[in-house]
């Protein structure tokens, strides 16, 4: 089956968007990374910080108070920036689920910290003694051990995540690799589509066409002798394929895209009818040069559109899906009815179209289709006006 290129470009727009959006996650998860990184220098520094206020000199009492309020007051600026890094880690978060550990490990280390200034304030002020000692002792053990303790489980929740964003890299990789190589192939084949159209004087027998919209140049560059080539087959009014000329056209046709599905629909103008005519003859001419119009600029290279009676069109599309022909059909419709007509006594007129749609089998010959379609028209017209129904309506009357 031939590829759309239109297809094949939109997906693509859409894979670059894909790797745009995998550039900035590896930006904002490097920019996460750094804080792991922020969090380790933190507790570290504060390790200093402590060690420090533990060997302040004590010959100068207001001095070692002053040092003491600089250096208790920095630890616990540290403390609190260290809850202000873990609060934006949020990919750290989701990967380790740690937020309730963390948050517990902050909270004893702020009290630890506390305990540890309030045991550093009554060393220095107070006289020295065994207790005292014994105290800052104890609070700068806790605490060590503490800050120790989460530098470790900082270090496994690196691991935690280095783990998780190898296997997504792994992942990733494969995807961008095919479809990368997906890419590479398609564009290749596209330009060899290209290539081969240029090849005006070269041998074509042998070259395959991967894309649809090559195959529709290729077949209007090679045409055989159209129906529009003898006046005996084209409707004088609206300068399309009369009956005869549809059957010379849809056999020309008929093999050029045999994966594809055929449908036959076959439209009659509500309220135009030979026997009966309710508006003027130029009017009615207008009217189905309009109509004609319209349909002509839904038609692709592999369709076929004719006037088959006085106020019928039949419609044979190509479509990669049943549900594209339908779709195509209903645009039809849809647009004739927005067709604006004003006619001079008669005021604005609305013109809508009814019609029978059916897909046609492989093993079915054209004129049983058309015979099925104007059965489903028939049915279409005595239900109402304006309406396109398929052969699955019809099932639905008979039941």
């Amino acid at each position: 089956m031939k590829q759309s290129i239109k297809k094949i470009f939109q997906n693509l727009y859409t894979y670059l968007f894909f790797i745009l959006l995998i550039a900035v996650a590896t930006l904002i998860v490097s920019l996460e990374d750094g804080l792991s990184y922020d969090k380790v220098d933190n507790l570290k520094n504060q390790k200093s910080i402590i060690s420090s206020l533990t060997h302040l000199n004590k010959d100068d009492l207001e001095l070692a108070l002053i040092e003491y309020n600089a250096k208790s007051t920095q630890l616990k600026q540290e403390i609190e920036k260290l809850s202000l890094l873990y609060k934006y880690a949020y990919i750290e978060k989701i990967l380790t689920r740690n937020n309730k550990e963390y948050t517990d490990d902050l909270n004893k280390l702020s009290q630890l910290a506390k305990q540890f200034n309030s045991a550093t304030h009554t060393y220095y002020v107070e006289e020295l003694s065994p207790a005292t000692q014994n105290e800052l002792q104890n609070s700068l053990q806790k605490l060590n051990t503490h800050i120790d303790s989460m530098l470790i489980k900082t270090l496994h929740y690196n691991e935690i995540k280095f783990h998780i964003y190898q296997m997504i890299l792994i992942f990733l990789l494969i995807i961008i690799s095919l479809a990368t190589f997906y890419y590479y192939r398609t564009l290749k084949a596209i330009y060899r589509d290209i290539e081969f159209l240029q090849r005006v004087n070269k041998n074509r027998q042998n070259y395959n066409i991967y894309s649809q919209e090559a195959d529709a140049i290729y077949l209007r560059m090679n045409r055989k002798s159209s129906s529009h080539d003898n006046p005996d087959m084209i409707d004088p009014i609206t300068n399309i394929n009369n009956y005869k000329g549809m059957l010379f056209s849809y056999d020309l046709k008929k093999h050029t895209k045999d994966n594809n599905f055929t449908s036959i629909t076959v439209m009659e103008v509500d309220n135009f009818s030979k026997a009966k005519k309710s508006y003027p003859e130029d009017f009615i001419q207008t009217v189905l040069k309009k109509i004609a119009y319209t349909i002509s600029l839904n038609e692709q290279a592999v369709d076929v559109i004719a006037r088959t009676d006085y106020n019928q069109f039949t419609v044979i599309f190509s479509r990669s899906s049943k549900e594209q022909a339908y779709k195509d059909i209903e645009l039809i419709r849809q647009s004739i009815a927005e067709l604006k007509f004003n006619l001079p006594n008669y005021g604005p007129i609305q013109i809508t179209v009814s019609g029978g749609f059916v897909i046609k089998p492989h093993n079915t010959l054209l004129e049983d289709a058309i015979r099925q379609a104007k059965e489903i028209l028939r049915y279409a017209k005595s239900i109402g006006t304006n309406k396109i129904l398929q052969s699955r309506d019809l099932a639905q009357r008979d039941i």
